[in-house]
């Protein structure tokens, strides 16, 4: 995360980021398919009507694709249906013939609804139905649903009328045979190619928009609290110190200092720990502080103002004599208002008595800056 806060903003090129077309489905090709149409099938005119029961039918047909919409090729028919009563003998029928299929292309639609493909088919025959050899037509239509996105195989319901041409014969009933099929037909094909798709171009490496960064800590400047002196981002591009903390929002001190009692003296033993202070805003040229003081609630609210605002102007005549430009320090004092414990203890009223808030370093803005 924090690594993250000293990263710079990347360009990249409009041009890299085309998107790359999606696959589509091409034009079908002119390929080959088998289609077998399975279903029930009775005669729908006399006399075969009184003859014949309920039976079955199967037509076979091999289909080329001349055109998208337009199929060609042979079939084959076989048609049995059982005799009324079993005093009679069943018919049978076999037709050999050729024909052509109207349908909508199988590469049309993208969604399985949409995909939905109607035909139409014809074909003149040759019937073969013992013992008469005789001449014939069909006509069917249907509805096919793809089986899977490759399309190869192709589903869905029929209807199909035979019609077979009877024409006058001595001792033969010459109406024609009229026969209804109503079942399903399965078609298998070579399915339809997907073109495949076209990879983007390669994005080109991002450019890096150059920050600026004086200690070259790797840090930029526009987020390094100390731009002159290499830190790490977990002290916020700031040198780690021993008894100060340099923090976003101020300069915390590890340790506390030391007054004499009720006074607005420096003690020596808080000498180390201003030193260090002095260093950090030395090394670290831009910042400015405000140096506030705080006391417990003994006393009068008069006298703790006054020497919470002799403690913090201690502290900070103290960096002055040590080098700090009295520019960049100002003081402030708060008497007992900001507590950190209860009064109402010895306890806290010591820990309200902090020497180390006393010397709080709030960064107020980098020199130059309103």
């Amino acid at each position: 995360m924090l690594t993250v806060l000293g990263c710079c903003l990347c360009s990249l090129s409009a041009s890299a980021q085309e998107q790359a077309p999606r696959a589509r489905l091409p034009a079908q090709r002119g390929s080959f398919s088998l289609k077998i149409d399975t279903g029930v099938a009775w005669p729908v005119a006399r006399p075969q009507s009184r003859m014949f029961e309920m039976g079955g039918s199967e037509t076979v047909k091999a289909l080329w694709s001349l055109k998208p919409l337009l199929d060609l090729g042979p079939s084959a028919s076989f048609i049995a249906l059982p005799a009324e009563n079993s005093a009679s003998k069943g018919g049978t029928a076999w037709a050999f013939g050729g024909g052509a299929q109207l349908k909508r292309p199988h590469h049309r639609g993208r969604g399985a609804s949409s995909a939905i493909a109607p035909w139409l088919d014809g074909d003149l025959l040759y019937v073969r139905t013992e013992p008469l050899n005789r001449f014939g037509f069909s006509v069917g239509a249907g509805a096919a649903l793809p089986l899977g996105a490759a399309r190869i195989f192709w589903l869905g319901p029929f209807v199909r009328y035979f019609q077979i041409v009877s024409g006058p014969r001595a001792g033969f009933n010459d109406n024609d045979a009229k026969i209804l099929s109503l079942g399903l037909s399965l078609e298998v094909g070579s399915g339809v190619e997907r073109e495949p798709l076209q990879v983007a171009q390669p994005m080109p490496p991002a450019e890096i928009v150059s920050c600026p960064d004086r200690d070259g800590d790797t840090i930029p400047d526009g987020i390094d609290r100390c731009p002159d002196v290499a830190g790490t981002m977990d002290h916020w591009g700031c040198r780690q110190y021993d008894k100060v903390v340099v923090k976003p929002d101020k300069l915390e001190l590890r340790e506390k200092l030391y007054f004499a009692w009720d006074q607005a003296i420096l003690q020596p033993v808080s000498y180390p720990v201003l030193d260090e202070v002095v260093q950090a805003l030395e090394e670290n040229s831009q910042l400015q502080v405000q140096i506030e003081g705080h006391t417990s609630s003994d006393g009068t609210a008069d006298r703790n103002q006054k020497l919470s605002e002799q403690r913090a102007r201690a502290v900070l005549d103290y960096l002055v004599a040590h080098g700090i430009a009295g520019e960049r320090l100002t003081f402030k004092g708060f008497s007992s208002t900001v507590p950190l414990d209860s009064n109402s203890t010895a306890a806290g009223r010591e820990r309200n008595r902090r020497v180390e808030f006393v010397v709080h370093f709030k960064i107020l803005a980098p020199v130059g800056e309103p």
